[in-house]
């Protein structure tokens, strides 16, 4: 008999999951949970989650519930009986009398390696603080906020220039098989919960607009973290003129002087006057920005507000940049 799985899950990263089960002759799911319909965008047009979307293409029953306690959910529940939830970043708290229902509990896929950044972004926040390596953790939820017993682990490198989009839709795609073998290795008594030791136990808070305002006082690996690990929202940005400014770039390296002398090269970057954090420098045919320590990041991008997205090249011939122009300032 297959197990009896309801779905429980919003975004697209819980897509290859909800496929994945659907396609496997060991799972029925037998109910997809999703969060309601919400405006979105400029229009706010009423859009439907990327799970709905995959449901109903799938010819899935969808169930979307304004608020997850309810009476109403907790009978529908109990009407459907499964043998467990799956459960993938939904976006709300699951309260214990829904836990108790399916006699495996509620399996959550979450995007750490956990207890290292329990909460809502832990891909951002990873990337952010210059993590290494980060992974995935299939764990049964309890009322707390991330802090059930896990399951199985999966973990990778993060790349040095991948972003948060790039490195979601890797670890979304590496779930999905994650998820079924704990599901399978669960009903077998194949695997036991593991309790966290919450004393390792890091955080990653959902994003703010203000995360993604630059400090041109970090470093220039710091300052490309966060242009990595905020995109697409809220971006990295500054300003620029007294007009807020979004922007893209990386770490200014030797191997963009090829032809420098051996001393210049050494030093990273050509030699340069002083300057305040934020400071727009020329070198060559590269626009960069004075970060901490004397380094230097090189623009790629710049989207001044009200404006298109244009090259730095773009930018710096259409500014007709002084010496004493900045960013932040």
């Amino acid at each position: 008999m297959p197990l009896r799985i309801v779905f429980c899950g919003t975004p697209a990263f819980a897509v290859p999951s909800l496929r994945h089960l659907n396609a496997q002759s060991d799972f029925e799911i037998v109910g997809v949970v999703t969060q309601p319909d919400r405006p979105r965008g400029r229009g706010q047009e009423i859009a439907v989650s990327a799970v709905k979307a995959a449901a109903l293409e799938l010819g899935l029953d969808v169930y979307q519930p304004e608020k997850i306690g309810s009476g109403a959910s907790f009978d529908y529940f109990q009407r459907l009986a499964p043998d467990a939830v799956a459960i993938i970043a939904y976006g709300q708290i699951i309260p214990q009398r829904l836990i108790d229902v399916p006699r495996l509990g509620w399996i959550n896929l979450h995007a750490s390696l956990l207890p290292k950044y329990r909460g809502a972004a832990p891909i951002n926040w990873a990337i952010i603080n210059g993590e290494s390596y980060t992974g995935l953790t299939t764990m049964q939820i309890d009322a707390g906020l991330d802090t059930g017993p896990t399951l199985l682990r999966y973990k990778t490198e993060i790349r040095s220039s991948e972003t948060a989009p790039e490195l979601t839709v890797r670890l979304s795609e590496a779930g999905a098989p994650l998820m079924a073998e704990t599901l399978c290795k669960l009903d077998r008594n194949e695997i036991a919960p593991f309790p966290q030791d919450s004393s390792e136990a890091t955080y990653a808070p959902p994003l703010k607009k203000e995360d993604g305002r630059i400090d041109w006082s970090l470093s220039k690996q710091q300052i490309y973290n966060r242009i990595r690990g905020l995109d697409p929202w809220p971006g990295a940005f500054t300003t620029f003129r007294g007009k807020t400014c979004r922007i893209w770039g990386r770490p200014l390296s030797v191997a963009d002087f090829p032809n420098a002398p051996g001393v210049l090269r050494a030093r990273t970057v050509p030699d340069r006057p002083p300057s305040q954090p934020g400071t727009i420098h020329k070198l060559n045919s590269f626009t960069c920005v004075r970060c901490d320590y004397e380094q230097l990041l090189l623009l790629t991008f710049v989207q001044i507000e009200g404006r298109k997205r244009v090259t730095a090249r773009e930018f710096a011939s259409g500014a007709h940049l002084t010496p004493s122009d900045r960013f932040g300032s």
